[in-house]
This record gives C-alpha cells, sequence and structure tokens, in this order.
C-alpha cells in the first residue's frame, strides 16, 4: 500500500510548496504522512460534508485546493467550521492536504485547466514569476564532460520552454595541487597538477537545487568538486500566474458570453461591456484575478476571465477589455480533475474519487 507521504508528493512535483505565496498555507494540514492510504478524495473545499463524503468512501485522505487551515487557529473547540472540519478529521484519522497557491503558479495548473476549458490556443503564463531560477557553473575534465551532463540534464537542469539538454561550455585549463590527505582522481599528494577541464553552465528551477547537487557530486569524478551557484532574476516561463492564449476564431461579445457559460457550466456571470469588439485573446486567472487587469491589458486581451472582481476593479477596463467574472468557486471547481489525474494515473492500488458535494456558499436567482 501506498502512503501519505508518497501522494503529497507527487502532488509536490505537480505543483512546489515552494511556489506558493508568502500569505498562504499549503501542504498537509492534519494526519500522520507514514499512514497507508486507503482512498483519496479531491474537492475544491474541505468542508465537514466533504469529510462526511470520504467517511462514507473509505478514503483517508483529502485533497483540496483551498486550505481549510488558511489563518492561524488559537483554539479547536467547534465554534466555527474550521475548527469543526478540523477536529472531524483528527477524529476519524483523515489527512487533509491543501495545493493552493502553488498550483496557480505552475504550467498545467489551475490557469491551463481554464485555459484548455476555453479551448484556448498558443497558451503561454501571463505574468510569469521572478527569482525562481538558479544556474550552475562547475569545471569537469573534458573526458567525463558527457557523463556530467547527462546527470545534470537527467536531475533536471537544462530545461529551457520547449528546448530540453540546454548547456554551455567552453574549454580550458585547470590546475590544482592535493595535500597529504588528499585523494585525487588526478595526480598526487603535494605535486601541482594542470587538467584541460570544461567550464559548464546549465540552468535549472531553484526548488531542483538539492537533486541538481546531488547529481552533480554523484557523476563528477573529481574529490572536491569546484561549482558556484547563481539565483537569477530571469522569469521563469513554466511558473506564474494567469495564463493567456488565443480562440479558434473571433467571436463577438455576446457569442463569447454563450460560448464562456456553455464551457464553463456557467449559471451567470457579470462582465464588462466591450461593444463592437471581437474577442480574440483571452487571459484567465483563477480565482481572484483582478489583479492581473493591467497585465492582460498589456499583453492585448480581449477579455479576462477570472472570478471576485469588485465594483470599482470594473472600471478598470477603460472599455478596451472585457472583464468576465464567473465566480470564485465556477473559475476553481475543476482543479478537481488535475488531482484526479495526476493521482489515479500514477497509484492503483486505491480508490481516488472526486468529490460530488458542491461546496460553493453562494447561492444564484434569476
Amino acid at each position: 500500500m501506498a502512503k501519505i507521504h508518497e501522494v503529497t508528493a507527487l502532488l509536490e512535483q505537480l505543483a512546489p510548496l515552494r511556489y506558493q505565496e508568502s500569505y498562504d498555507n499549503a501542504g498537509l494540514q492534519t494526519g500522520d504522512a507514514n499512514a497507508e492510504v486507503t482512498g483519496v478524495l479531491v474537492t475544491l473545499d474541505c468542508t465537514e460534508d466533504v469529510l462526511e463524503e470520504a467517511i462514507e468512501n473509505g478514503c483517508n485522505l483529502v485533497v483540496a485546493h483551498h486550505p481549510v487551515i488558511f489563518k492561524g487557529l488559537k483554539q479547536l473547540t467547534g465554534r466555527s467550521y474550521v475548527e469543526r472540519t478540523i477536529i472531524k478529521a483528527i477524529q476519524n484519522n483523515i489527512a487533509i492536504y491543501a495545493s493552493h497557491t502553488n498550483l496557480d503558479n505552475v504550467l498545467n495548473g489551475v490557469n491551463t485547466k481554464i485555459a484548455d476549458k476555453l479551448g484556448l490556443q498558443q497558451q503561454r503564463i501571463l505574468v510569469n514569476k521572478p527569482n525562481t531560477l538558479m544556474q550552475l557553473v562547475t569545471f569537469v575534465p573534458a573526458e567525463h564532460t558527457e557523463e556530467v551532463l547527462a546527470a545534470l540534464h537527467a536531475a533536471g537542469a537544462g530545461n529551457i520552454g520547449e528546448y530540453s539538454e540546454c548547456s554551455f561550455s567552453v574549454t580550458g585549463t585547470g590546475r590544482f595541487t592535493p595535500s597529504e590527505q588528499a585523494n585525487p582522481t588526478i595526480g598526487g599528494a603535494n605535486m601541482p597538477e594542470q587538467v584541460q577541464e570544461d567550464r559548464l553552465e546549465l540552468l535549472f528551477p531553484a526548488v531542483l537545487q538539492g537533486k541538481i547537487m546531488a547529481a552533480l557530486k554523484q557523476a563528477h569524478p573529481y574529490e572536491e568538486v569546484a561549482h558556484y551557484l547563481y539565483n537569477l532574476e530571469n522569469q521563469n516561463q513554466e511558473v506564474g500566474i494567469g495564463m493567456i492564449g488565443e480562440l479558434e476564431r473571433e467571436l463577438t461579445e455576446q457569442e463569447f458570453l454563450a460560448y464562456l457559460k456553455e464551457k464553463m457550466g456557467l449559471q451567470g456571470l457579470r462582465y464588462t461591456s466591450i461593444g463592437s469588439k471581437k474577442v480574440k485573446r483571452v487571459a484567465v486567472c483563477g480565482g481572484a484575478g483582478s489583479f492581473l487587469i493591467k497585465d492582460a491589458l498589456r499583453q492585448g486581451a480581449d477579455a479576462l476571465v477570472t472570478g471576485d472582481v469588485k465594483y470599482h476593479e470594473f472600471f478598470d477596463a477603460e472599455g478596451k477589455l472585457m472583464i468576465a467574472d464567473i465566480g470564485h468557486y465556477e473559475s476553481e471547481v475543476y482543479t478537481k480533475e488535475i488531482f484526479y489525474d495526476a493521482i489515479s494515473k500514477s497509484f492503483t492500488n486505491f480508490a481516488v474519487l472526486i468529490s460530488q458535494v458542491n461546496t460553493n456558499p453562494v447561492r444564484y436567482t434569476f
């Protein structure tokens, strides 16, 4: 049987916790990480009703997008739905795991799911996240270069957008003198040595630093591995918030609204009118994405699909951008499919279920 920490490790490969925002609280919120998994229930929100569903189906792990513990708790007395949910989870030995803004900030996460639902083509991240890339520089005897590069590439170094196994090298002369206590691969104690070496440079996601360095030290022939690590301000093409892409064809305002309602399963939505302007380029952001209005405008979007837009924020469209507020729940409910696909494809010895509980606290009347 798989253990809970194996499932959460998979989810953290998909959406590393390092990519969550500073205010967030993603990760394992309750439960024993070493417990065996009896079943997984995936949901947008973890509520008391969702836990009842988990109990009825023999699931001891609930994977949610929204953390049930978001702000600090000073007591557990059952006075709020958060406290009651945590108490019920502990009483029934149910682990709760949340993948929140870290899943918002990765390619193939929340916003890619929306873009796919809308059939957007030429998708790319709307606002890339800086300070998530590093550069490794190391020096390798020329005859060992290919072996070391292969190990670094296997560990995840050298991927840039649609290109893999990227590196730069230049050949020079390495000089060193081993001490009496050294165990050199080349040369002997107290003997100055010169070796033809390749200087290798590779980029990698900062979250892989430990894995990259372990691969380097294992593959490198030297006892002491000379290297530099640099934090980069370069924007990471695979990490960031929002997505932008293009519809297959231009749509009028009313055609796009009807299309949006159909594809996202909406009862209704709020929007700003763009008059006779057609909709072709569409930006999306699950949850509350009004902070991306200016970015959507800068990138020439005709529409921004998101949730939780405040009254005065609609004015920021300046008549140039359709802001379509489809609701927080409605923009993120399909996150359950991301969890389901990832877990069910990797684990076959327990059931993975999609919650049937509608956790949306908002009701509509027309």
